[in-house]
């Protein structure tokens, strides 16, 4: 019994003996973790140190001047020039403003109506189709007899880099009715058609017909040549488009080549704001040749 009950107890000495290291190991291992901690916020005091030292101190150990933030005034130029740059870009490649200058394209645009054009999509080989309205470079004295404006300095620059319409009176508006191939034609009062096909227009200006009943052009069969486009004003009556000038240069053709953009918002006045979308009458089937 003695030397049972001795035994016990030695073993559970034993036991007491065995733990004592693991549990003065895990404040050993705590207070590791605690040196790392300690460690790592001395690091963090010394560049922390080194920073302070670097920003606020100078050689030698002077203290450094901040500097003063540029004045907006001499910052103001720089702004200026951006913009202006912007502007140019915008102008060249994507959007550009023109005003229009007659009762043509009446009651689609309004004489001095303003409207913004896509130049962009030129760019990636997009080309005319019927039924938009194309601002485009006169082909060969369309504008011949018409007055020119005289604008001043400030207008001419503003038109220039695009924050005003264009005062370039080389540029006209119309509506694209055939393109490369196809036939347009107008016989008596109308209608109007292209490739056999009668065009429904319900843009023409009320009480006009859409053919014009006269021996000066109103009365015409053509075929478009690949590479032109053939318009005519929404104002049939009123209009001096490709019927009128077959006697010119390209018998009254558009080369591709002249077309600005589409005409694709009347921007100006905020009353007539809206878009200039391609009428349905074009998207009919058989119309293409």
């Amino acid at each position: 019994m003695g030397d049972v009950a001795v035994g016990a107890r030695s073993g559970h000495d034993g036991e007491e003996h065995r733990g004592r290291p693991a549990e003065s190991a895990v404040p050993a291992a705590d207070s590791a973790v605690t040196s790392g901690n300690d460690s790592g916020a001395a690091e963090d005091n010394r560049v922390t140190g080194e920073h302070t030292t670097a920003e606020d101190q100078g050689p030698g150990g002077t203290t450094r001047t901040p500097k003063k933030p540029r004045s907006f005034w001499k910052e103001l130029p720089i702004l200026i020039g951006i913009a202006l740059v912007l502007a140019l870009l915008i102008k060249t490649f994507l959007v550009q403003a023109f005003s229009i200058p007659s009762d043509s394209m009446q009651n689609t645009l309004q004489q001095g109506d303003r409207v913004l054009v896509d130049k962009l999509t030129p760019w990636f080989g997009s080309e005319p189709e019927r039924g938009e309205v194309v601002v485009f470079h006169d082909p060969g004295n369309w504008l011949r007899g018409e007055p020119t404006p005289d604008p001043n300095a400030l207008q001419t620059f503003l038109s220039w880099i695009g924050l005003m319409p264009s005062v370039e009176e080389k540029d006209l508006i119309k509506r694209v009715i055939g393109v490369g191939g196809d036939t347009v034609e107008c016989k008596g009062t109308g209608p109007l058609k292209v490739n056999g096909k009668a065009l429904n227009e319900p843009y023409v200006f009320p009480g006009n017909t859409p053919c014009s009943n006269d021996d000066q052009g109103g009365q015409f069969k053509v075929k478009v040549p690949q590479g032109y486009i053939w318009v005519m004003g929404d104002h049939r009556q009123n209009s001096r488009d490709s019927r009128y000038n077959q006697g010119e240069k390209y018998h009254g053709m558009v080369p591709v080549k002249e077309v600005v953009g589409r005409a694709i918002v009347k921007a100006w006045p905020i009353d007539r704001w809206g878009t200039l979308p391609v009428p349905d009458t074009f998207d009919q089937n058989g119309l293409n040749p």
